[in-house]
């Protein structure tokens, strides 16, 4: 049996792990409610802009802004995965990387990257892709001008990110854009409408046009980020669960080495128990 002394330095180290998962867990638990709100504020935005674009638009038609522009769209389609940062992102990366080459071909797609992780993935396969962004570091104001720059270049574009479900589920999602900002439109529609918006009662500057170009832009831009949280969340909630499994083993593995302390204490006191009492007895046989 192991000596006190080496026990307690054990419970001391495990000691400290639980205390680390713990913080990590709660700072998990903490960036989940923080997104969770910032996609609220972002949709109520939205809903405000799709209610003016709604009205302004002449037909079902959703042209990512371009309307006004003579840049010629590329025959291809775009495809942007969205995957975490770091390497800590348990096997979600790979489904999702998986789940892209499905579909891929290199003739007709073209690849952009939002994350450290998925960009070293595609390299280990040799998969190239045209640019790569970090993921964002803060939940808040996050920039995705430059990737809608790209987004408005290709006729299609597809979004492959990971769905928060609930704390212990994660999916891999795939979600054409244009799709994804019609469909949050529907959800934002009200039949309560307010003052109609025209070229009658409003002034454009510098037209109609560049101001449906302008707002076809915004909302594409809110779609791009809310995917981005999405995904974040889903990153956090990966990280959480697994926190709080390590938490829980770490407390497990601190109960055990506790144990073991307390027998070892026994232990040592039952045999210098033993050596007192066999000291009694020779001396009273000596005597």
């Amino acid at each position: 049996m192991r000596r006190p002394n080496d026990i307690e330095r054990d419970v001391k180290s495990i000691g400290t792990l639980v205390e680390l998962t713990s913080v990590f867990e709660g700072i998990a638990s903490m960036r989940i409610a923080q997104i969770k709100n910032q996609v609220l504020q972002a949709t109520q935005f939205f809903d405000d802009l799709w209610e003016i674009y709604s009205q302004l638009r002449v037909d079902n038609l959703f042209r990512f802004g371009r309307s006004q522009s003579d840049e010629v769209v590329l025959d291809k389609d775009l495809y942007i995965i969205v995957t975490a940062e770091g390497g800590f992102s348990g096997d979600i990366d790979q489904k999702l990387i998986s789940t892209m080459l499905k579909t891929y071909d290199k003739d007709k797609h073209d690849i952009l990257v939002i994350g450290h992780h998925g960009a070293m993935q595609l390299a280990q396969r040799g998969i190239g892709f045209i640019k790569y962004f970090k993921m964002p570091t803060k939940d808040k104001n996050i920039n995705v001008e430059p990737i809608i720059k790209y987004v408005q270049k290709y006729q299609k574009t597809n979004v492959f990110y990971q769905e928060y479900i609930s704390l212990m589920v994660q999916d891999v999602k795939r979600i054409e854009l244009s799709a994804a900002v019609a469909e949050q439109g529907k959800q934002s529609e009200t039949n309560d409408k307010k003052e109609i918006i025209t070229s009658d009662n409003t002034i454009f500057e510098p037209s109609m046009y560049r101001v449906i170009d302008h707002l076809e832009r915004s909302m594409l831009q809110i779609a791009m980020s809310q995917l981005i949280l999405d995904s974040k969340l889903a990153q956090y909630a990966s990280r959480f669960r697994a926190m709080s499994a390590s938490h829980e083993r770490a407390e497990e593995s601190q109960g055990d080495f506790k144990l073991e302390l307390n027998r070892s204490i026994r232990a040592m006191k039952d045999q210098r128990l033993k050596e007192i009492i066999n000291g009694l007895r020779k001396s009273k046989v000596s005597a």
